[in-house]
Formats: C-alpha cells, structure tokens, sequence
C-alpha cells in the first residue's frame, strides 16, 4: 500500500499519535509531512508506504490557516496550553490592520521556545519543560498574507495566515502584539491547506477502519507537482544517465504506463533519481 491519505487532525491528538493510529490501519510504514501541535485541527498529509521517501520534496509547500489570538494576556507556551500571565492592552481592529502589513514577506522569526527546536542535540520543549535558560536564534521564514477576518471575543480576534514550510503561527501572534506594545497568545489553530491538501478533502481520522482505508488512499503520482518525463531509453531504469529533449528539473517517471518515480533533467541528459513502485 503506497500513496497519501489526507486526514483532518482533532484538536487534542498529536501528529505522531494519528501517524500511529494509520500504521496500524494499514500495517505499513506511514509518516506525516509536516507536523500539526496537539492544540490545532486540521490538515495533516500522512505518507503511507515509499510514500515517505518524499518528505524532502513538500517542505517548501504552501500552508494557509485560521488562526485565534488572544490579547492583553500570554502564555509560556504561546498557546492556551500554557499558564496565562495577563498583561498588556487589547488593541483596535485598525492598529491591527495597519501592523499586519510589517509581517508580509521574507521575515526573521524566532521560534517558540515550546516547540522542537533542536538546541545542542535537545528539543526546545523539554529544556523548556525543565526551566532550562537557552536563547534561539531568528530564522527567515515567508509570510504570504496575513488578513485579520474580525473579532471574536472582547480581546480575541481571528486571521487568515498563508505562509511557507517552517512559519510558527504562535509566534505570529507573539510578534504581531509586541509591535503594538501589547501581549498575546494563539487560543485556536486550523491548518486548512497543506500544499494541494486541503480540508475540503480531508477525511475525519475517526471515519478510516482498516475495511475503507485503502479507498481515502491517493496516488503517489497524483499528488507530485511535476511535469511527466517522455523518455524512450530503458536504461534510464537500470541508473543510467540518458539523453533526455527536456528542459531542466524534477519529473515524474512512468514504465509502460506505470508510475516509476522521480526523474531529474540536467543539460541534456535525464536520470532515475528515486524509485517509488
């Protein structure tokens, strides 16, 4: 059994424990593409079979989410599973909107300190856990939209986020009310879109039974946003490097009408890369 399953995460239940929960529906090796923290629901991609051989090759895919942020008070963690210190103002819709527009684009973010952040070979969230002083440096992550959608409660208001692989909603929420001399943390998070993946199409985890699982199953090839490779030579599928009338890039490989893998162009020539049947 080979492909992905698109499955909606519960709030409540961590990414390993759904991709856990898949291994033994379908008792084959599974992992997910990019992890979901317990507190948020929504889309979580789970590889299934030599599926998995293509983590690398989402880790730049675009994520969308809905997300919550609570102000005048924060937490620890950043989220509601942490201990709330109130603190701070509750700002106007418009400041919010006129600061939204600084966090467009390429921008350094430091991580949460809560998060799985390796510090010398530990994860942040356990030295975290055990009072641990440690600083994590910023890293550059992309932030496509953020759109307040409106307010929610008399100190909580909800966004729209479109942002790359790597961005922490958390600390979104932490950034956007230190620019407006405030506090905050995220109460709510819905990841609605992981690449092609999006919660439309998602199936519920507690509607998969070993009897229908296979039928949520999508095609490796399906889900690959490359162009198909037109190549003649069969020595391609024994690892040699063959001419190929093709434009440079990542493709995907058929034998005899049969999806095969991946393909790589480079000046002329075109190579199987990695075997996926």
């Amino acid at each position: 059994m080979t492909g992905f399953l698109n499955i909606f995460k519960p709030c409540g239940m961590s990414s390993a424990a759904v991709v856990n929960r898949v291994k033994r529906l379908t008792k084959t090796p599974c992992g997910h593409m990019g992890t979901l923290d317990p507190l948020a629901e929504g889309v979580l991609p789970v590889g299934v079979g030599n599926a998995t051989r293509l983590f690398d090759y989402f880790l730049q895919k675009t994520k969308r989410y809905t997300a919550r942020f609570r102000f005048g008070a924060t937490t620890d963690t950043l989220d509601a599973e942490g201990e709330v210190r109130v603190g701070g103002s509750v700002p106007s819709a418009a400041a919010i909107e006129k600061a939204l527009c600084a966090f467009l684009g390429e921008i350094d973010q430091i991580p949460p300190r809560y998060s799985a952040v390796s510090v010398d070979g530990r994860r942040g969230y356990d030295l975290a856990r055990k009072g641990v002083e440690f600083s994590l440096a910023p890293k550059r992550v992309r932030v496509d939209a953020f759109t307040l959608i409106g307010q929610t409660a008399p100190d909580e208001y909800a966004f729209t986020i479109v942002c790359g692989a790597g961005t922490y909603i958390r600390a979104l929420a932490r950034d956007l009310a230190a620019a407006l001399g405030t506090a905050a943390y995220m109460t709510y998070l819905r990841r609605d879109e992981s690449g092609i993946f999006t919660a439309k199409t998602a199936v519920p985890l507690e509607a998969l039974t070993p009897e229908n699982v296979a039928d949520y199953l999508i095609p490796t090839d399906m889900v690959l946003p490359f162009p198909v490779l037109s190549c003649q030579d069969a020595r391609i599928f024994q690892g040699v490097k063959v001419a190929a009338d093709a434009a440079d890039g990542q493709y995907k490989l058929y034998r005899d009408g049969v999806f095969y893998g991946l393909a790589r162009v480079e000046a002329g020539f075109a190579r199987a890369e990695k075997k996926l049947c």
